[in-house]
């Protein structure tokens, strides 16, 4: 196993090391072609010819990532990435064999108790074939899931068991027959606009069972027959909508949307999965920008700030900029969570961690959450006159 970084066993402490050894987990992964990018948690490896899977694993959730790569004689592109969140038990043998016609792994053999038997009789010729888990990463891992817990992952994860970089889309309609395709429009003439030329391209859908299982957010921040003074007030307090998420996705552990948030983090920074990032925003801008929860909840805002202290720590500082408009979508939301946690009725405590919060993160990215908000407000041009815009 060729890492693309130092560290692994070597610098392990002894003690760890021999835990590991007792108590670790096994994935012995069979036929993985030499070249394929695989890597477990926040560390990744190109395979070697003698790599058949990683030893010494901490029990627990982790998340198995790989992109399968064309033969150099075939020019030796890199695939997109597939991952999938599993769990370990001490001394568990998860068993893999490389399916070369899916370029995916096939882990049906792991239900074969007599092959499992027979890897584990067989562990210490395979030994030398195994890599070890890069604990130098454990920690960092531990930090981006501590909210995460196995039912949530399962949850969240697609029915297919994969999560894909690119997503599987198939057309809306099939068009298996003749009769079908000629009421189609017609792809031999011209476009004569743009307009025009997206109507012909044909409506795509997501395969069944490969969609990320995310909890829906609702477009209407505010509730059915609400007057329109209520409606305002829930435009500019997510409250309502935030209590509605978790009524329906995590009634019994609401602090269960802490780890729905870790989980899309960890899409989107290791599985590479855009999808992830659009649908963290989205949770991050309704628990930030949601005022009376912020009273009611208080465990859930601490649990978010200590989230979030770990994930921002993982991505460059001007990552969040619109290269269009140059606004940073964190900061103008972070600056309405400060804002509401320094408001009335909000537990001290959470109060004191916002303003550390705060400070951590004027001082390490140099980000200013004291700007007037005056200056996001839209400008108003005023043009010559004559002069219309289109």
């Amino acid at each position: 196993m060729a890492s693309s970084s130092g560290g692994g066993a070597a610098d392990m402490d002894p003690d760890v090391a021999r835990r590991l050894f007792e108590e670790g987990a096994f994935l012995v992964l069979l036929g993985v072609p030499q070249g394929t990018e695989l890597g477990i948690d926040c560390k990744s490896w190109q395979v070697g010819p003698r790599f058949k899977g990683v030893k010494m694993i901490p029990p627990g959730l982790h998340f198995l990532h790989y992109c399968s790569v064309n033969k150099p004689s075939c020019g030796g592109e890199i695939g997109p990435k597939t991952g999938l969140f599993i769990t370990l038990k001490p001394k568990e043998i998860l068993l893999a064999n490389w399916d070369p016609k899916e370029e995916d792994l096939d882990f049906s053999a792991s239900q074969n108790e007599e092959e499992v038997s027979r890897i584990r009789a067989n562990l210490r010729d395979l030994d030398a074939f195994l890599g070890p888990y890069p604990y130098e990463v454990m920690r960092k891992w531990v930090s981006l899931t501590d909210r995460l817990s196995e039912e949530v992952a399962n949850n969240l994860q697609p029915l297919s068991g994969r999560i894909c970089a690119f997503s599987d889309v198939i057309p809306e309609l099939q068009l298996k027959h003749t009769k079908d395709r000629a009421e189609q429009p017609r792809n031999d003439t011209a476009c004569q606009s743009m307009k025009e030329g997206l109507a012909r391209l044909p409506r795509m859908k997501l395969r069944e069972g490969t969609e990320l299982r995310f909890s829906v957010i609702p477009k209407k921040t505010y509730p059915p027959g609400a007057t329109p003074a209520e409606i305002t007030q829930c435009s500019l307090d997510f409250s309502y909508a935030l209590e509605t998420v978790l009524a329906k996705n995590h009634e019994l552990q609401p602090l269960n949307l802490l780890g729905e948030l870790q989980f899309a983090f960890v899409c989107f920074l290791i599985g590479n999965v855009y999808e992830g990032f659009e649908h963290w925003k989205c949770l991050l801008a309704l628990l930030c920008r949601s005022e009376e929860a912020m009273r009611t909840r208080k465990e859930l805002y601490l649990g978010l700030i200590a989230v979030l202290y770990h994930q921002l720590g993982e991505i460059p500082p001007d990552f969040f900029v619109d290269i269009v408009s140059q606004n940073n979508f964190l900061t103008t939301t972070l600056q309405d969570f400060f804002q509401f946690a320094s408001g009335p009725g909000v537990d001290s405590t959470l109060r004191k961690r916002a303003e550390k919060f705060k400070a951590h993160l004027t001082k390490k990215f140099r980000w200013d959450f004291d700007a007037d908000l005056d200056d996001c407000a839209p400008v108003v041009v005023e043009l010559p006159e004559g002069v219309t815009v289109d």
